[in-house]
């Protein structure tokens, strides 16, 4: 019988979506849930077609992003008052504690990404941010 307690090699597929604190449904790869990463998630983000997260920021991690297909308009900072624009093949830095919010351009076409954060819980520290209160 193998040693359960010792690290292995896994294989995910997600099976299901799960709707976000950020409002988006994610389908959960590498997580401590899924895995027992320590810290490390990533997992797949689809943005409906003229979809948009919820403003948040995430608590004391980084987030690190890939598009996949689409485009994407990040609004960020105090306020949401800055922006850049992200399409297939480019990749996205979110500093820790960085408002944030992403809006599907399309109104036909989802957006697809990978997101990965240095945290296996990521939803734990994902914190609404209200407009109406700058961090």
């Amino acid at each position: 019988m193998p040693d359960t307690s010792l690290p292995t090699v896994r294989t995910i597929r997600p099976d299901r979506e799960v709707l976000t604190r950020q409002r988006l449904p994610y389908f959960v790869g590498i997580s401590g849930d899924t895995v027992g990463a320590r810290g490390l998630s990533m997992h797949l983000v689809v943005i409906p077609p003229g979809a948009r997260a919820e403003p948040h920021l995430h608590q004391r991690y980084e987030t690190a992003i890939y598009v996949l297909q689409g485009r994407v308009e990040t609004r960020y900072g105090p306020s949401l008052s800055q922006s850049v624009i992200s399409e297939a093949g480019d990749f996205l830095f979110i500093p820790p504690d960085m408002p944030h919010e992403a809006i599907n351009m399309s109104a036909t076409e989802p957006a697809r990404a990978i997101v990965s954060r240095n945290d296996a819980a990521e939803q734990d520290r994902v914190i609404p941010y209200r407009l109406s209160s700058d961090i």
